[in-house]
């Protein structure tokens, strides 16, 4: 191989058999108009499609789930703007791998006037010290640099590299365009299985649409297993039925990552649900999470934190059942924990709301942050009245503290806290109703006694 040669050349020029390459691989889309997807960044007149149009760009980042077409977006922006087409892995390839293309760029742009589109899969497999290589040849415009990663860029990409690139978020391919696809790969007689005869069942198509979870991949490949070990009838025909779409695909695939996107995205699905009092979607995303194999007790902990931050004392009772399903959950273990939690979430999820108790915290804290720290009034300290009062100049009597027991109702009126502030400012909702009435009455009292003073 020589400087000028594409190093990962298109199947279509490859010397391996037509019909020993996976079909996902001879189904990749040649131009914008056969792809599918994507059309929030791709569609008439959006970002993306002009500025490959007018070849106006010099580094862009694409994530996304897998099987979004990543990979073939890039293919067919090299082809759009005729430049070569580079592929470096961020799994298998080095920083001797980034200055060998960098410098064979650098060759075809001064001999041939040729520019290269540099592609580097899963860009956060790199460390920083190999992402950082990539900077001075996209500076000197040596390649054209596009990223493809499965996670957040603005995360796990240095920012240096992001601050160089357009940054596209890559959304999972709609049910019907996976259909679309279906369609075309059994008429496509030189790429897809259109010599064969296939009579496709629509239930069938759905199901494998439906079930792939917005990955062109799995939609693919699920059909190439089906369409391949189906033996076909007397006159040579494969029915594709439901039932061999079942055994195709065996289980739904989630778009799920433990670290990722869809991690934090679906606990703050979970999380806003059960605050919006939503118990059917609550337990929906609990049942994605849990299907999708996140640990009980991620999810265990979220629900004992939204209990007091999103029920709080409107029913206080709430964080007593969080916390009886975190340890249920822990003491039985997967996969009879779901049920534990599957209680907690829909007791949250219709118990009364107030965030009063967090925001009161959460105020506290700001003060403390921003303001003078509040000395300890003197009738709250621990030393003695005779002795503080001797050592600080105080009058003894302010250091006289009532003992609130003594009182029948329990409640004596004294200051707590200088400057008379306040945090805590009960709702109506709940149980709380009762708590505000009672700190009303008790606010009362204490106007009462410091106006006879």
């Amino acid at each position: 191989m020589d400087l000028f040669t594409d190093d990962s050349p298109p199947p279509e020029s490859s010397s391996i058999p037509n019909d020993a390459i996976p079909l996902a691989a001879r189904m990749r889309p040649q131009s914008l108009d056969d792809y599918v997807g994507q059309q929030h960044i791709l569609g008439e007149g959006k970002l993306l499609r002009r500025a490959v149009e007018a070849d106006r760009f010099s580094s862009l980042l694409f994530y996304g789930p897998p099987g979004v077409g990543k990979t073939s977006l890039a293919r067919i922006i090299a082809n759009t703007t005729e430049s070569r087409f580079v592929n470096l892995s961020g799994v298998e390839s080095n920083v001797a791998d980034i200055r060998d293309a960098a410098a064979a760029a650098d060759s075809m742009l001064r001999l041939r006037k040729q520019t290269t589109t540099l592609f580097v899969d899963e860009i956060h497999r790199f460390n920083k010290s190999q992402q950082d290589v990539l900077l001075p040849h996209i500076e000197r415009g040596t390649v054209r640099f596009i990223g493809a990663t499965t996670h957040n860029p603005f995360f796990y990409v240095n920012t240096p590299l992001v601050s160089r690139s357009m940054v596209f978020q890559l959304e999972p391919i709609p049910e019907s365009d996976l259909l679309d696809l279906i369609t075309r790969a059994l008429t496509d007689e030189e790429d897809g299985l259109g010599q064969l005869d296939i009579e496709m069942a629509p239930e069938a198509a759905s199901h494998i649409a439906r079930l792939c979870d917005g990955d062109a991949r799995k939609c693919l490949s699920s059909l190439e297993l089906g369409v391949l070990t189906t033996p076909p009838d007397s006159e040579g025909k494969i029915h594709f039925t439901l039932e061999v779409a079942e055994e195709s695909v065996q289980q739904k695939t989630v778009v799920y990552d433990g670290d990722g996107d869809a991690h934090y995205d679906t606990i703050s699905a979970f999380i806003k649900s059960i605050r919006g009092s939503d118990p059917d979607a609550a337990l929906y995303w609990l049942a994605k999470m849990i299907y999708a194999g996140e640990d009980h007790r991620f999810i265990a902990r979220r629900i004992v934190i939204a209990a007091s931050e999103d029920i709080g004392m409107a029913d206080s009772n709430g964080l007593r059942v969080a916390l009886d399903a975190q340890q249920a959950a822990e003491f039985v273990g997967m996969p009879e924990a779901r049920i534990p939690l599957a209680h907690a979430t829909v007791y949250l999820a219709t118990a009364p709301k107030s965030n009063a108790a967090y925001a009161g915290i959460n105020a506290a804290t700001a003060d403390i942050k921003s303001g003078r720290t509040l000395a300890v009034p003197p009738h709250l300290r621990t030393k003695s009245r005779k002795k503080l009062a001797k050592t600080t100049g105080i009058k003894e009597t302010d250091f006289i503290y009532t003992y609130a027991h003594d009182s029948e109702d329990g409640y004596i009126p004294q200051a707590y806290l200088p400057e008379g502030r306040t945090y805590y400012n009960p709702t109506k909702n709940g149980q709380e109703l009762r708590v505000r009435e009672r700190l009303e009455h008790w606010k009362k009292l204490f106007e009462l006694s410091n106006s006879k003073k």
